[in-house]
């Protein structure tokens, strides 16, 4: 094989990557209050809150080392409940410029929610990858 061919397929490979803007950790837990004196010792402000009063099922926090999610394991289970069957500790979250070409890039993967509009206005699909971490691909429009 040719050099030049193997350097056009490189090339090629490499433009067909699908490439995440963002990656959030998103830590699931019994209830999110207890754990924010913890993460605002980091450095952390809750930046959004779901809901707005009461109790919290979903915070995101940002701090110096980018943002961090926060979810209770009942507004998982009410929100995806396919993803809370699984018992994750932990998600990942990605922000994708298309979410056509990352779920053709993951065609290999699980699909455990099929795409899907949020209230905030993303489109979502979350994955089990082979190594069994469930990843949330989200494209944002606007």
């Amino acid at each position: 094989m040719s050099d030049s061919f193997k350097a056009n397929a490189a090339a090629r490979a490499k433009k067909s990557r699908m490439k995440l803007k963002k990656l959030t950790t998103l830590l699931v837990v019994d209830e999110i209050e207890p754990h924010l004196p913890t993460w605002q010792k980091l450095g952390y402000e809750v930046t959004v809150r779901v809901p707005d009063e009461g109790p919290l099922g979903f915070a995101i926090l940002a701090g110096p080392a980018g943002e961090l999610m926060l979810q209770t394991q009942r507004s998982l289970a009410d929100d995806l409940p396919a993803v809370a069957k699984k018992r994750p500790s932990h998600l990942l979250y990605g922000d994708v410029a298309s979410l056509a070409k990352a779920s053709s890039a993951l065609a290999h993967a699980r699909v455990l929610v099929p795409r899907r509009k949020t209230f905030y206005g993303a489109d979502e699909v979350w994955v089990e990858l082979a190594d069994g971490n469930i990843l949330g691909l989200a494209e944002h429009s606007g």
